[in-house]
């Protein structure tokens, strides 16, 4: 039979079979992205623009594992643009002269260039000024991606020509969606419990790319009889906590902390707390914002709370981690 008959492969299928899960369950259209509806959505900014077939420049900011990447890539699809990536961990000004030179090449043949640049932040303030002339002329529409807030980490002549776009955390619905598609992917239920599902689940954090690379241990293993959570957690490494001690994850957690704390919610203050404190955190620095709370946002109201604060410091000092 002619090749004319053939079906065209899917996406999966034109990957080579070592490909990790995570790539061969990339979506191969928008409306296949999952847990971000509300920009991708018919109703949502991005989904607007493609329907409008005019993209303006944007930066994607979201935490990893939320589809920056592939939201950039089938951006380009959409509206039948060219294509460059380009990463700011191992591209420099050479770098983007080519990119800009490419683009230049591919408009002479009617073709506009969308230049996604991950992990954008790591550009110094100079090679972020860089891109100004081009997003201004139109040559290139920058797509940028960061796990950073762009209020801190990018120029404000660059926030100002491109809009900022957040992505969410992944759900646990559509952490599940995710785990659904990899069963028919892989044509086999995952071999664990329907507890052990939810608490994988649940150990993602709203990452989809580490819950893939956990499904893709799963389905390397032959067993008899399915995991439960204790049987699968004895298999899989446990996911460290995301958190940067001088960036934003660390004055996230402390801000969930002081509101916790304000809301009288004992469980939420302990968990953030927690959070922290297994993440590395210093003890003292969190014993010094308690005390710090203690004094200005209790105050009179129970004026042992700041001799409470206090004792819990000197016991510390006094007697170091773990007993502290």
């Amino acid at each position: 039979m002619s090749d004319l008959f053939h079906d065209e492969p899917t996406q999966a299928e034109a990957l080579p079979k070592t490909a990790p899960l995570a790539d061969k369950l990339r979506p191969a259209r928008l409306s296949e992205v999952i847990g971000q509806e509300h920009l991708t959505g018919p109703e949502g900014a991005i989904g607007r623009m493609v329907a409008a077939g005019k993209l303006s420049s944007m930066i994607l900011w979201g935490p990893p594992g939320t589809g920056k990447t592939s939201i950039a890539r089938l951006l380009a699809d959409a509206v039948n643009m060219h294509y460059k990536p380009i990463s700011a961990v191992f591209s420099g000004v050479a770098d983007l002269k080519k990119a800009f030179a490419e683009a230049e090449t591919m408009a002479r043949t009617g073709k506009q260039t969308l230049l996604f640049v991950d992990e954008i932040h790591r550009f110094n303030r100079a090679q972020q000024d860089g891109f100004l002339p081009f997003v201004e002329s139109g040559l290139v529409t920058l797509v940028g991606a960061t796990t950073e807030n762009p209020s801190f980490e990018l120029n404000a002549a660059l926030l100002s020509r491109s809009q900022v776009m957040v992505l969410h955390r992944l759900d646990d619905a559509a952490l599940a969606t995710l785990l659904a598609r990899a069963e028919d992917i892989m044509e086999r239920p995952l071999p664990v419990t329907a507890d052990a599902k939810s608490a994988l689940i649940s150990s993602a954090d709203g990452d989809g790319r580490f819950l893939l690379n956990q499904a893709e241990t799963l389905f390397s293993i032959t067993i008899e009889n399915p995991l439960d959570p204790a049987g699968m957690a004895a298999l899989l490494q446990r996911r460290m906590p995301v958190y940067d001690k001088d960036r934003e994850g660390h004055y996230n957690l402390i801000s969930a902390l002081h509101k916790s704390l304000r809301g009288s919610d004992p469980q939420a203050a302990l968990y953030w707390m927690a959070r922290m404190l297994v993440a590395g955190e210093e003890p003292l620095y969190v014993l010094r914002r308690l005390v710090r709370f203690a004094s200005e946002d209790i105050g009179l109201a129970d004026p042992q709370a700041l001799v409470q604060c206090l004792a819990a410091k000197d016991a510390y000092e006094f007697l170091g981690s773990p007993e502290g």
